[in-house]
């Protein structure tokens, strides 16, 4: 009877039944996940199962490179120069304060051609345009300049630069013409130069 009573009072009580609790199928445990492992090309490392090779840094052979501050900018900015900026109708132009053809060639001409470096006006502007006065009145003084002049254009082409190339070879086709036996004077030069143009030419920069 005291068993039947104590059923009868569980059924009128539902809410006072013992609640059963739901048993979740175990989870297996998560296994290890093996990192990637970085490595450079051609090592030990890059022959594990894990290994991701790390690919060659960019050469940068064909990355414009930044200016530095050309000795042609100092002389400029403290007045070294005889020269001066003229506006006329057909636009800018250089004022020479003295005569062109009794300039000291072996020092003003490889002071110009460092400032085929620049881009920036007035300094682009007096170094290209300078050149080619320099080159037009130059005549037989050109000439004993050529060893001085081919590290600032190398230096020119270095920057990869397409403004800066395509004035560079323009100044070199003046060269070029400017007096008699300049171009035999720059044959043993063109190795130091011609591969540097090359680069560009097969990267139809030229």
């Amino acid at each position: 009877m005291v068993a039947e009573k104590e059923t009868l009072s569980l059924n009128k009580c539902p809410d006072k039944m013992p609640k059963r609790t739901k048993l979740l199928a175990p989870q297996p445990l998560p296994g290890h996940q093996p990192h990637s492992l970085v490595s450079e090309g051609f090592t030990v490392k890059a022959m594990m199962k894990n290994s991701v090779v790390r690919g060659p840094p960019a050469a940068g052979a064909f990355k414009e490179r930044p200016t530095k501050p050309t000795a042609f900018r100092k002389f400029y900015e403290r007045g070294d120069f005889p020269i001066a900026l003229e506006h006329d109708s057909k636009g800018n132009k250089i004022a020479w304060k003295v005569e062109i053809e009794k300039l000291d060639y072996h020092h003003y001409l490889p002071l110009f051609f460092d400032g085929l470096c620049e881009m920036t006006f007035p300094y682009e502007f007096f170094a290209r345009q300078g050149i080619h006065d320099m080159l037009e009145h130059g005549g037989n003084k050109i000439l004993p300049v050529i060893p001085q002049l081919i590290i600032p254009i190398k230096n020119a082409l270095n920057l990869r630069n397409r403004q800066v190339i395509c004035v560079t070879l323009k100044v070199l086709q003046h060269l070029v013409v400017s007096a008699e036996m300049v171009g035999e004077a720059l044959v043993p030069y063109y190795r130091q130069i011609l591969p540097i143009l090359n680069i560009f030419k097969n990267m139809n920069v030229l």
